[in-house]
């Protein structure tokens, strides 16, 4: 697959003039700041973006916990947020995950059914979003950087959306995209897995953390924020200072000159 091919994604042309920014609970209970530079970027790109005020969970992390009913209650509250019909935009591939993929399975042969499968082909990462809808093609403002990029598991193994954040970072004149050996691997969140498996997941972050530091990357972004928590953590636990990861949307946004 190229770089700049569709992900995951059912949004085709023509280009919307409307979305629904679905913001995902970690954003919005722990950075909130990163949800609000991601519908400034999208705001900025001549978009009306919609926030549904109802909106909380996307039910995953009672799903991959093995609570099925659990799941769909939290889930089925957000059935009816998304009336109209325009893309449904979210700064996740791990939540983009369960509402594309998991959603209509979570609700098979239930009375939502129908309008389950239908959200789920409104669904679009953000990265792919940006990349595969709207063609971005950011302006880079900012300093000569370079730049390690984290990709969750959902984000790389359901929706493939690391690839378009590799294309995007790619566009920015100024930055030089650095590979790193771990790029591929688990930081060891796993939302509920880090609660259940600490030792473990503790491990793994490590692991992470340490091939970041020593890529020769000045910093870290990624698209999900669960991840950026933890690994974000994990450098502040060491005494890290220097080297830290911003969310996807924060480090477009500051590039094109849109925060300061």
């Amino acid at each position: 697959m190229q770089p700049n091919s569709v992900a995951d994604s059912a949004v085709e042309s023509p280009r919307p003039t409307d979305v629904y920014f679905f913001g995902t609970c970690l954003l919005d209970l722990f950075l909130p700041e990163a949800g609000m530079d991601a519908i400034t970027l999208l705001e900025s790109l001549g978009l009306r973006v919609h926030f549904p005020q109802a909106q909380s969970c996307c039910g995953q992390p009672a799903y991959t916990s093995g609570h099925p009913n659990e799941a769909r209650a939290v889930a089925r509250a957000q059935l009816d947020l998304f009336p109209n019909d325009w893309p449904i935009v979210v700064p996740s591939g791990s939540c983009g995950g369960m509402m594309k993929h998991h959603w209509p399975r979570l609700f098979a042969g239930e009375p939502e059914q129908a309008l389950a499968e239908a959200l789920a082909t409104r669904v679009v990462e953000l990265s792919d979003f940006l990349l595969n809808v709207l063609d971005f093609h950011p302006q880079d403002l900012g300093l000569p950087t370079r730049v390690a990029v984290h990709t969750s598991c959902g984000a790389r193994r359901e929706m493939n959306v690391h690839v378009t954040s590799w294309a995007l970072v790619d566009r920015l004149a100024n930055v030089e995209r650095v590979v790193h050996d771990h790029e591929s691997e688990c930081c060891g969140f796993g939302g509920t897995f880090s609660v259940k498996h600490p030792d473990i997941a503790g491990a793994m972050v490590a692991d992470k953390a340490a091939s970041l530091q020593h890529s020769g990357a000045l910093e870290f972004v990624t698209a999900d924020a669960g991840c950026l928590l933890n690994i974000n953590g994990k450098l502040a636990k060491d005494g890290e200072r220097v080297f830290a990861g911003k969310h996807l949307a924060t480090f477009l946004l500051e590039r094109i000159g849109g925060k300061a």
